[in-house]
């Protein structure tokens, strides 16, 4: 079992760039499928959650080629194959492949999703969805059957949530269906979008991704292309995040500004200074920061895969801080771990009540889930003394080399086994 050690208190600094969206490349790795012949995407995050998805591809007969960040998957001869079940679980976006393939081939069998353990994320608005699009739905023993021996249907499809995981399958899906096919309350992530790019370069009709009604016209097949992964805004936001928590000065390049907005707001508000150009952002917060007040809410609201790493930061915070939880009610695995190493968190229901304290101490703690895990790292990073996090397979789902950057940026932060002991 691996785990970081971090020795705390250095002020971070320097510049970053940043990686592939790990979120935009797996609803990309969903739908490669829709087309037969070789696709490639560049810019590919090789973390675990990317490399399980390639794996679960290669079951249903995609040929997979990892040549550094570029992936090429041929999909040319797909087959009804059977994934592996705890391979399934371990990412919640395999379970997004259950539409693109059931429109391609007609049938698939898939095992229920996986993934963090952040709180209910039922799959209700997905099925009823696919179900609405003609789909014939099975669940027995934890396993779905989707079968569309005639092909899906257009339709009107009205989310009761704006879920982004949702909305990218339906549309996926959609493509190859026949009609025309309406989503409404759908979801307007950055990753929404870049999906909609990937599957019109491919040769799809969809108008709207962004908004909140997005239109699938459908085609009878879509061809393969190459493809660029975005830099991903969360691991952005992170790096800013450590920039101010550390009281350090980073600039995180390569990105889009106009995703960061909500967090960028809430750092000057926090007291940060955030300066912004064409395609990065600039954070430093040398003199302290004072409490705020945030609720997650869908994009373009604040980020819910924020809230654990901001709540770190704000742990420092002069005064008292208030973070409300509005998307998962179990994304509440930080708070115990980061009041071992001195913060002072009441939680109350979806809100944690945070009161500022001058230090953190560094600890043992253990990460619960990516997020989470984040959070640990940022405050360990900020700590008085050595941090232990444990766990950090969670951390390995959605950060490309973190450690490396982070030293990159003067921290002191190693990988070790636990049989390894690292000393500074």
């Amino acid at each position: 079992m691996e785990s970081y050690l971090i020795s705390g208190g250095r002020k971070l600094q320097g510049e970053v760039d940043v990686a592939g969206s790990k979120n935009t490349a797996l609803a990309l790795l969903s739908a490669v499928v829709l087309a037969e012949g070789t696709t490639t995407l560049h810019n590919v995050p090789d973390v675990s959650d990317t490399r399980t998805k390639a794996k679960i591809l290669q079951s249903f007969g995609a040929k997979v080629t990892w040549n550094g960040n570029s992936v090429t998957f041929d999909c040319s001869n797909l087959v009804d194959g059977e994934a592996e079940e705890e391979m399934v679980r371990s990412i919640r976006t395999s379970f997004y492949l259950l539409g693109p393939l059931a429109a391609r081939t007609g049938h698939v069998t898939l095992p229920a999703p996986g993934g963090c353990k952040i709180g209910a994320r039922p799959v209700d608005f997905h099925m009823k969805g696919l179900a609405a699009l003609g789909a014939e739905i099975d669940l027995s023993n934890g396993i779905y059957t989707i079968a569309a021996p005639n092909g899906l249907t257009g339709t009107t499809i009205y989310l009761d949530f704006p879920s982004a995981g949702a909305t990218q399958h339906l549309m996926a899906t959609a493509t190859l269906a026949k009609g025309t096919t309406v989503i409404q309350n759908a979801a307007m992530e950055p990753e929404v979008q870049t999906l909609a790019s990937f599957l019109n370069r491919m040769g799809a009709k969809i108008e709207g991704a962004g908004t909140s009604m997005v239109t699938i016209q459908g085609v009878e097949s879509l061809k393969p292309c190459e493809f660029n992964v975005p830099s991903d805004r969360l691991q952005a936001g992170t790096y800013m995040l450590a920039a101010a928590i550390t009281g350090g000065d980073v600039t995180v390049r390569q990105i889009m500004p106009e995703h960061q907005t909500a967090v960028v707001n809430k750092l000057r508000e926090a007291g940060a200074d955030v300066d912004e150009g064409p395609d990065w952002i600039r954070v430093s917060a040398d003199n302290g920061l004072r409490g705020i007040r945030i609720k997650t809410m869908p994009y373009p609201g604040f980020p819910t895969d924020m809230q654990q790493p901001m709540s770190a930061l704000l742990t420092l915070a002069e005064g008292m801080s208030v973070v409300e939880e509005t998307i998962y009610e179990s994304r509440i695995g930080h708070v115990q771990e980061l009041n071992r190493m001195g913060a002072n968190i009441l939680q109350e229901s979806r809100s944690s009540i945070i009161n500022g304290v001058s230090k953190l101490r560094g600890t043992s703690v253990v990460a619960s889930d990516l997020r989470a895990g984040a959070a640990l790292v940022l405050a360990g990073l900020a700590a008085e003394g050595e941090t232990i996090v444990r766990n950090i397979h969670f951390i390995d789902r959605g950060y490309e080399k973190l450690e490396q950057t982070l030293m990159g940026l003067g921290g002191q932060i190693v990988r070790q086994t636990q049989e390894s002991r690292v000393q500074y």
